[in-house]
């Protein structure tokens, strides 16, 4: 990633006009915006990072949006070993590099870096819900597949891209019925990286996923988003080896 200038903005075009109307169409008018917090800042290392949740006026009725604010608030990369950059710079690149791909993600709407501060702005998944939240036992047999082969094929479509969540949890993947067809998004790209063998990503981010599925996914569910996530019917050797790779590291991860 190359350095940014002193003031770096990006407006996506569908939202700088209803951002300008809203008296927002400035990095200081975001940063300055006074509202309750929606996640109580963390403080760590000399920075912090906050997330608002603001309502935008429009023509048609009021949307809200996600703002998230830090200060001092960096990570190291390859590319910046030594002061690293603000994390939501990463999350703004990854978010820009996986709707490239066509892989699910939040919809952005503005970044902005001046200095050691940072602001990233996206649309709320409203009615949206996180797969931790979704308890499979309560859908009907047929809709609970049906979206273990939505969030399957998300997953794949991502790591055909080479790209590696790295921190796959059901509290990051967000999934919402419209007109009749799941619709899944993955949050939370600060970590996400690309890969040059698929296979890194594949184990990383399954053994994460049915790690932290717990009880509300059953046996028969994980061998079905298997199937789903390598599109078979029936599992082929070598996916056979991914799933004892994965219980193996499970039960290790447990004992």
């Amino acid at each position: 990633m190359k350095s940014m200038p002193k003031l770096f903005e990006h407006f996506e075009p569908n939202w700088q006009q209803i951002l300008d109307s809203n008296s927002l169409g400035t990095f200081s008018a975001i940063w300055n915006l006074k509202s309750d917090w929606f996640e109580e800042p963390n403080f760590r290392r000399g920075g912090w990072s906050g997330v608002v949740k603001y309502p935008l006026s429009r023509a048609n009725g009021s949307i809200d949006i996600f703002i998230k604010r830090q200060e001092n608030h960096v990570s190291k990369t390859f590319l910046h070993p030594i002061r690293g950059i603000a994390t939501f710079q990463k999350e703004f690149h990854n978010i820009n590099r996986l709707t490239h791909k066509n892989v699910s993600t939040l919809e952005l709407i503005y970044f902005g870096k001046k200095d050691n501060q940072a602001i990233l702005v996206t649309k709320s998944l409203d009615g949206y819900d996180s797969l931790d939240s979704t308890k499979f036992v309560d859908l009907e047999y047929k809709n609970k597949l049906a979206l273990i082969r939505k969030i399957a094929s998300a997953t794949a479509k991502m790591h055909v891209n080479h790209f590696q969540h790295n921190c796959f949890y059901p509290k990051h993947i967000f999934v919402k019925k419209i007109n009749g067809q799941w619709d899944v998004r993955f949050i939370d790209l600060e970590k996400l990286k690309r890969t040059i063998f698929k296979k890194q990503a594949v184990i990383r981010d399954l053994f994460s996923l049915h790690r932290h599925a717990g009880e509300n996914w059953t046996i028969k569910d994980r061998i079905y988003f298997l199937k789903a996530y390598a599109n078979e019917k029936k599992l082929s050797p070598s996916s056979k080896k991914l799933w004892s790779r994965i219980e193996k590291k499970l039960k290790t991860k447990y004992k």
